[in-house]
């Protein structure tokens, strides 16, 4: 586990051994970080073989050979620096929106945990400048197209080691400068990249598995929004609780359906709203909208759950190559593998597209019953004097196109594959572009949710007096604190806005957060 020293807030690395729960706080929020001493000695030794091999003069690939189809070319010992400084200009070649600094910590993060583990060949020097880049808040500027996750994320990658050269652009304080005058100001000296380390820097799956964890991240919030958002849309349309009771679920067994049963019994518990039709209620079922959540999100919470899991052990892993081992005899090998291929990262980024459409399309489905006087009971609209005021009408078919969006954005990206480099890289994984495109999605499914949210608590201000749960009424208010009763027509999309940024931000509300611990492991 990483350790934080609380009198400086400063994060320790201990390769291999990175938590989600540190991931995600990295993610959340930047905070400097030091590596355990224990990596160092491995460093060492790992750059010592690269050292060894060169001084020996056999030919080893990625050491003192060209890369990818020019395999066999031998380089001479005194172009091995210019090779490496090569590599990383001819590979920075990414194109489109900047990655968000989020995300590009993550990348630096886990690019410093993968070097650490002593396999990779590169001299401690090279993981202490990542370091100082990190702490300084030196953001590598890195386009976010441009990998096919696999060989690695070169160009990526290529261009988060631009800065460590001093070449390009970084971030700094979220403006844009040349990584030249960045590091200059830093005090930083750009490094001279040795023999193998422009390789071992630029090959791997941290820009996939990165914008995966940012997708993981942003559907667990989706998650904890959708349930908390189809509780308060459940009481606005005095709906049954019935359908959520533990032995019900007990009996299929699925542990996300159980989970998200109990959370949903916690949320309505003690509503007025429920209590007043318990009697004199002629309806035999709800709608599946309201009365098949446990079963959809609770089947989301283990998609998620499952990605989370895949998404860690990549996250600790070390994915360039070659890489260096130690035999039984003692002796030194370079091995030629595969781990640069993002497979495990593709599918995982696919399940939580999955997730992220479903969530968002069972929200829509309770935005279209909540606006249906026939179905809800409420004023058609959720608004006085329908006719004269549109109300929900077009906030719903908003949610709508939303929803119908994500359906094409989710087909999985895994089973899609295109040859490279004159077919020596002939089946890749599509995973960078498989997670990337959840950022688009969730965004949609934060904007259908928001649009629920306020839906819902229009119907819960139409059964005033009554009140639902206490957990409910808290969610209810802090959303009043943002937007106001929709009592007439108006300017309605700052009002999805504002709905949207509680859900994206995680604060529908403190008191329901607690419900949702174990989604966070």
């Amino acid at each position: 586990m990483t350790a934080i020293n609380a009198t400086n807030n400063t994060w320790t690395l201990n390769p291999g051994k990175i938590a989600l729960t540190e991931l995600r706080a990295a993610w959340a929020a930047h905070a400097p970080v030091t590596l355990s001493a224990e990596a160092y000695p491995v460093i060492k030794a790992s750059a010592a073989v690269v050292e060894a091999i060169v001084a020996k003069g056999d030919a080893a690939y990625g050491i003192n050979t060209g890369f990818g189809l020019l395999a066999k070319t031998r380089i001479p010992d005194n172009k091995l620096e210019e090779l490496q400084r090569n590599l990383i200009l001819s590979h920075s070649v990414g194109t489109g929106d900047l990655m968000s600094d989020a995300v590009v910590r993550l990348i630096m993060l886990m690019k410093i945990g993968s070097l650490s583990r002593g396999v990779s060949g590169v001299r401690p020097l090279i993981v202490e400048t990542l370091i100082a880049l990190y702490n300084a808040g030196i953001m590598p500027a890195i386009p976010s197209k441009g990998s096919v996750g696999a060989s690695g994320d070169l160009a990526p990658l290529s261009h988060m080691t631009l800065a460590m050269l001093g070449v390009g652009e970084v971030r700094v304080n979220g403006e844009l400068m040349q990584a030249a005058d960045a590091l200059k100001a830093a005090g930083i000296p750009p490094v001279v990249l040795a023999a193998k380390e422009g390789l071992a820097l630029i090959n791997g799956t941290q820009v996939s598995t990165a914008l995966a964890l940012h997708g993981l991240f942003m559907a667990e919030r989706l998650l904890e929004a959708g349930m908390v958002t189809g509780a308060l849309s459940l009481d606005a349309a005095k709906g049954s609780d019935s359908p959520f009771d533990a032995r019900i679920h007990e009996v299929r067994g699925q542990p996300g359906q159980i989970a998200a049963a109990g959370i949903y019994r916690q949320l309505v518990a003690g509503s007025a709203i429920r209590a007043s039709h318990l009697v004199g209620d002629e309806r035999v079922q709800d709608p599946y909208c309201l009365r098949c959540q446990p079963q959809v999100m609770g089947a989301c919470w283990d998609l998620i759950a499952n990605a989370g899991r895949t998404l860690l052990i990549e996250a600790n892993a070390v994915t360039d190559n070659p890489l260096l081992f130690t035999n039984d005899k003692g002796e030194a090998e370079v091995l030629s593998g595969g781990n640069f291929h993002a497979e495990p990262v593709a599918f995982a980024a696919d399940t939580l597209a999955l997730a992220i459409a479903e969530i968002g399309s069972i929200s829509e489905r309770r935005v279209s019953l909540l606006i249906d006087a026939t179905l809800s009971g409420l004023p058609p609209f959720l608004v006085r004097e329908p006719g004269l005021n549109s109300g929900f009408m077009i906030a719903h078919v908003t949610a709508a196109a939303l929803a119908s969006e994500n359906k094409s954005i989710a087909h999985p990206a895994s089973v899609d594959t295109i040859p490279t480099s004159a077919n020596q890289e002939d089946h890749v994984s599509m995973a960078t572009y498989a997670a990337r495109r959840l950022e688009d999605m969730a965004q949609n499914t934060a904007a259908i949710v928001a649009i629920e949210l306020l839906a819902a608590a229009q119907g819960i201000d139409f059964h005033r007096p009554l009140k639902t749960s206490a957990q409910l009424e808290h969610v209810h208010a802090q959303l009043r604190q943002h937007v106001p009763f929709y009592d007439a027509d108006r300017f309605f999309a700052p009002d999805i806005e504002a709905a949207k940024q509680l859900v994206l931000k995680g604060e529908l509300s403190a008191t329901c957060k607690s419900l949702f611990a174990s989604l966070h492991p």
